[in-house]
């Protein structure tokens, strides 16, 4: 047992009651180590992420880490947003859901770990499949240390600033969003950092 991840169950309030349910479930698989990773438990298998449980407002969930790679027999995964290219959830609403999904969470699981021992990788998006906009386009040829500074990033900081710039519908927005967070690309930083 991971001394993190019991604290998170025994201080969870809401959802209390289906987080321990869904532990004791992934439990009984042997193959999977128990451990915390973004304050929350997660469960992986040789050091590879496998499953985690979380919670929000209106429901609790399993998320499978390569959960686009499942067959989901049951149609029960969810995509969170549109965004999300790998994990799925499956969500629950009270305990009787988790216990009538009980056998099918259990060759869920097993299908998951199958995944990681196979090496199957997803296939993300890579920096080029997001467009880069007009306004920081121009943003970027005008100016060289943006340039060197947005180039010199990581794909996954390079994505998260496009992404960000892309979500904005007017030409205005853009070009605040892109002011905004001018300082930030030029010291290296994400748009989370």
């Amino acid at each position: 047992m991971n001394t993190a991840a019991t604290e998170f169950f025994e201080k969870a309030k809401k959802w209390n009651e289906e987080f321990l349910l869904l532990r004791d479930i992934i439990r009984e698989n042997p193959s999977l180590v128990e451990d915390y990773k973004w304050m929350h438990p997660c469960y992986t298998y040789e050091g590879k992420n496998v499953v985690l449980i979380h919670g929000f407002k209106d429901y609790c969930a399993l998320l499978f880490h390569k959960g686009a790679l499942l067959k989901d027999s049951e149609h029960i995964l969810i995509q969170q947003t549109d965004n999300v290219q790998s994990a799925r959830q499956i969500r629950f609403t009270h305990i009787e859901e988790i216990l009538a999904l009980k056998t099918t969470i259990q060759e869920y699981i097993k299908e998951a770990i199958e995944i990681e021992k196979s090496g199957k990788k997803i296939e993300l998006k890579k920096v080029s499949d997001y467009p880069l906009p007009e306004e920081f386009q121009q943003a970027l040829e005008q100016d060289q240390e943006l340039h060197t500074a947005f180039y010199a990033l990581t794909p996954g900081r390079q994505k998260g600033y496009l992404f960000y710039f892309n979500q904005a519908k007017q030409s205005k927005t853009r070009q605040n969003r892109i002011e905004k967070y001018y300082q930030q690309i030029v010291d290296g930083k994400g748009i989370d950092d």
